[in-house]
């Protein structure tokens, strides 16, 4: 019943900026964590950033500086804001939520479809 749907990727040159979101909709207890993965051709995807309810946020090492996360709660929708973008960001990246369906069940991760970036000249 819960759907997680991305959106915002498409084709830009280096150095220039997109913003994703994603959007989690359905029949949601809580949602906790939320974040954003990456997978480039013939690579294992890897953690992106991740934003906590509140909206502490953690990024690796390789977008820190670059990108930032940000999340509403009121639309249970995660962002990510990625600027002076570079050809090694290219990649699908699919939105994770952490959430639960009913109250006293445990909370488990649930994945977007992937949107694909495209970083080139």
């Amino acid at each position: 019943q819960v759907q997680l749907v991305e959106s915002g990727g498409g084709l830009v040159q280096p150095g220039g900026s997109l913003r994703l979101s994603c959007a989690a909709s359905g029949s949601i207890f809580s949602i906790y964590n939320m974040g954003w993965y990456r997978q480039a051709p013939g690579k294992q995807r890897e953690l992106v950033a991740t934003v906590a309810y509140g909206g502490t946020t953690n990024y690796a090492d390789s977008v820190k500086g670059r990108f930032t996360s940000s999340r509403d709660n009121a639309k249970n929708t995660v962002y990510l804001q990625m600027n002076s973008l570079k050809p090694e960001d290219t990649a699908v990246y699919y939105c994770k939520a952490v959430l639960s369906l009913r109250v006293g069940v445990s909370a488990r991760d649930y994945w977007g479809q992937g949107t694909q970036v495209t970083v080139s000249s």
